[in-house]
């Protein structure tokens, strides 16, 4: 069964913050679609806890799942979604079936058959497993085999991500046969462009993969061994970088001036903002927070391009919207909404009954000391007191879900406008514990789910709601410092602070 091309729309994840073997080098042989006696070595910051591909998370981790398994969908660098396992797809029109059509002829590392009961296997399996990304799949209730090579996801609401999920951990597709077993979860087996050199691979340290004999796709198979050398300490990442022990990692600003000086290439892109989340609106621990004026002064009462100087030795941009400006729901006209202004901001807290001023309580953040001091003394300067709690411990998202935080500082993600909505919005949203909403505001909610390719512009009304209700008092967006070496070609990654191991290639 063949369908039409299909144009893709929409796509998460808050991005994480918290052997040896030779690198890079070499010519390509004319034709081959593998270049000759070529390795990339790349510092990872940590190592995946389970190969099974329902365990796989997104972001940071995403990448290495990508040399074994192949997945439904590619997202190019720039977000665009094209055919990988998937030639085509496409929504009936109330959108709550989405047919896939598959190709024919792909077999695993194993041995076994790509179709579409392994498609379905997958996808079942990754519903059921209890991975991280589960709720990738959640508006899918079910899927069927329509004949050998096409399935159908049935879905129980309209979901404007799917496409975009299937391009990421959902779309991952394993062996059926090893799908549940617990030797996939120490050595995947996937039909991707590389396969796991067992013998070499060390837990926590590095996981080894040599390019697959006869893989479909030569012209994403760029390399013949693949490392990823597990880095956690950015200052030991910094000094493999350096020394050539790897090709490619991420850095920081700090360590990019180190890293500069050793003629490193720096690849960068803006993917998470930084501010502080308000999320008691209703005034429910924090009545003060209840008041538009009282969050809009907040808004206004920071200086935003001299907290990024100082801070990040301004590597982003200043900004009032929580939304990426890759997204679609990205407004310029929304940039600059709250300009610092403290003499605006006491009037604001004056009218709303706070002239002598407010208190809020914020945790503290590993690794974001510095920028919750710098906001704790501007806010002190219009009159609010800023306590700082316990640091976050491993326990923070269920401590965010009970509503122990009426305010924090964080760092969110800034995905495809769907996804966003439901990370930081929607009452589904983990970081919308209060379950704030209007009628208003889910009427544009609503609108974004079912408006289909026009979802992204649908959703610039729901940032600009948010943004004028001073939901958030966002600060910066922060680029992300990939640096890499002069034997390695790399294209950043839309969206994600590390590029797929696709966008890599040995420099011409």
């Amino acid at each position: 069964m063949k369908l039409g091309p299909k144009a893709a729309i929409t796509a998460i994840t808050v991005s994480a913050a918290l052997a040896l073997t030779a690198c890079g080098g070499g010519t390509a042989k004319p034709g081959s679609g593998v270049p000759a006696a070529t390795a990339l070595t790349i510092g990872a910051l940590a190592d995946v806890r389970s190969w099974d591909p329902a365990q796989a998370h997104v972001g940071h981790t995403l990448q290495p799942y990508q040399a074994a398994y192949d997945s439904l969908i590619l997202r190019e660098p720039d977000g665009k979604l094209s055919p990988m396992l998937a030639t085509a797809w496409k929504y009936n029109a109330a959108n709550t079936v989405l047919t896939v059509d598959l190709r024919t002829d792909v077999t695993f590392s194993d041995g076994a058959k790509f179709d579409a009961e392994a498609a379905k296997s997958n996808l079942d399996h990754f519903k059921k497993a209890n991975g991280p990304q589960m709720a990738q799949l959640t508006s899918v209730a079910d899927v069927k085999v329509v004949d050998a090579d096409t399935i159908d996801l049935n879905l129980t609401t309209p979901d404007p991500s799917l496409e975009y999920y299937l391009s990421q951990a959902a779309g991952l597709m394993g062996s059926p046969k090893a799908l549940g077993t617990e030797a996939i979860k120490t050595e995947p087996v996937g039909s991707g462009p590389y396969v796991m050199e067992k013998a070499s691979s060390v837990k926590d340290s590095q996981s080894v993969f040599n390019a697959r004999k006869d893989y479909w796709n030569k012209d994403l198979q760029k390399y013949q061994k693949l490392t990823f050398k597990i880095l956690a300490d950015i200052t030991a990442r910094t000094n493999a970088l350096v020394s050539g022990q790897v090709d490619a990692a991420l850095l920081d600003p700090k360590t990019g001036k180190q890293a500069e000086g050793a003629k490193m290439i720096l690849a960068k892109n803006e993917v998470d903002w930084q501010g502080l989340l308000l999320m008691d609106r209703d005034g429910t621990k924090n009545p003060a927070l209840k008041d538009v004026r009282v969050r809009q002064a907040i808004n206004y009462a920071f200086d935003r391009k001299t907290i990024l100087d100082q801070v990040m030795l301004g590597q982003g941009t200043p900004t009032s919207q929580p939304f990426g400006k890759e997204s679609g729901a990205w407004d310029e006209k929304l940039e600059n909404k709250y300009p610092y202004d403290p003499a605006k901001a006491k009037a604001l807290l004056k009218e709303a009954g706070y002239a002598s001023g407010l208190t809020i309580e914020v945790p503290a953040i590993p690794n974001f000391e510095t920028q919750i001091s710098v906001v704790k003394q501007q806010l002190a300067d219009i009159g609010i007191t800023m306590n700082i709690g316990a640091a976050l411990t491993n326990t923070f998202t269920s401590d965010v879900a009970a509503q122990k935080f009426n305010t924090m500082y964080f760092s969110l993600f800034q995905g495809e406008p769907w996804v966003a909505i439901n990370q930081m919005i929607s009452t589904k949203a983990l970081y919308n514990p209060f379950k704030n909403t209007t009628p208003e505001l889910q009427a544009k909610i609503d609108a974004v789910q079912n408006g289909g390719t026009d979802a992204n512009k649908l959703a610039q009304e729901v940032n600009k709601y948010v943004v004028e209700q001073a939901w958030f008092a966002p600060l910066f967006r922060v680029n992300q410092m990939y640096y890499h070496n002069s034997k390695v070609d790399v294209k950043p990654q839309i969206q994600m602070a590390v590029p797929s191991i696709y966008n890599y290639s040995p420099a011409k």
